[in-house]
């Protein structure tokens, strides 16, 4: 669930600098810079288990047609050598077997540091060991296209894949910004991507309960035209609740089904 498909632009570190440099001299900036070393994401409320979106496109030239796909991301903890880890599972089942995607994700239970990734879309596979400090191709996966790939890291980084979980471990509250160096793995080079929380709301889910949400907000600019994702996440469970983006006149919108939801990987 990155930033809007093969059109955003990342916020570059230096425009993080500017602000962070400014934040003595204007209060209202008040921005959390998210490092690993400082353990800010609370893994403590990331909950475990299968969660499953409805995602779909509108856009203005087919308007009487929606782009439909669900995404499965089911999520437990393992000990691998001695230490625990969240391994992220993921499933994007959409109208054609094209666009079919799987994801598999391992970080650390202590700060969420990223260990390993992998995905695969239409048969073809690239897969990561991450570390802190570099993130380097997985030369004994079958396939991998990415095998001969190594970037090294100035400083560690998250991985922007799993940007829902993410979101739902910040310490959200009125008026915080976050800056997020985030790195969508084989492509470009981490860097720090804002997140302002923007105000809250409270919406409606099953039976009409209401559910009181902070909205995060987070803003790009392509070819001169400005994209904009928006994240509601609950402040007593901190849980993803839906998601909108815009960009030239097209949403993608994101929503969690309820739990009772069928379990589509368990049919075949």
């Amino acid at each position: 669930m990155k930033t809007l498909v093969s059109i955003t632009v990342k916020i570059s570190t230096l425009l993080v600098v500017l602000f962070l440099s400014l934040h003595t001299n204007c209060a209202s900036a008040q921005i959390d810079t998210i490092r690993l070393k400082d353990k800010r994401l609370n893994t403590k409320v990331l909950k475990t288990g299968m969660r499953q979106y409805i995602v779909y496109f509108q856009s203005p030239k087919t308007n009487k047609m929606l782009w439909l796909s669900i995404w499965l991301r089911n999520t437990h903890i393992e000990n691998r050598n001695g230490e625990s880890v969240f391994v992220t599972d993921q499933h994007w089942l959409g109208n054609d077997t094209s666009s079919y995607r799987t994801v598999y994700s391992v970080n650390r239970v202590s700060d969420f540091s990223p260990v390993y990734h992998s995905e695969t879309l239409n048969t073809k596979n690239k897969s990561f060991n991450w570390g802190l400090s570099q993130i380097k191709g997985a030369d004994t996966v079958t396939n991998n296209s990415q095998k001969d790939f190594v970037l090294d890291f100035t400083s560690p980084c998250y991985n922007w894949n799993l940007d829902i979980e993410t979101f739902e471990m910040l310490p959200l509250a009125t008026g915080k910004t976050f800056a997020i160096n985030f790195y969508d793995a084989g492509l470009g080079k981490p860097e720090y991507v804002l997140y302002r929380v923007i105000g809250n709301e409270t919406i409606g889910t099953l039976n009409n309960k209401k559910v009181d949400c902070w909205i995060l907000q987070t803003e790009s600019e392509h070819k001169g035209q400005r994209a904009v994702q928006k994240f509601w996440i609950t402040k007593k469970g901190h849980e993803f609740i839906k998601e909108e983006d815009s960009f030239a006149g097209s949403y993608r919108y994101k929503v969690k089904l309820p739990s009772s939801t069928y379990n589509l990987l368990t049919r075949f």
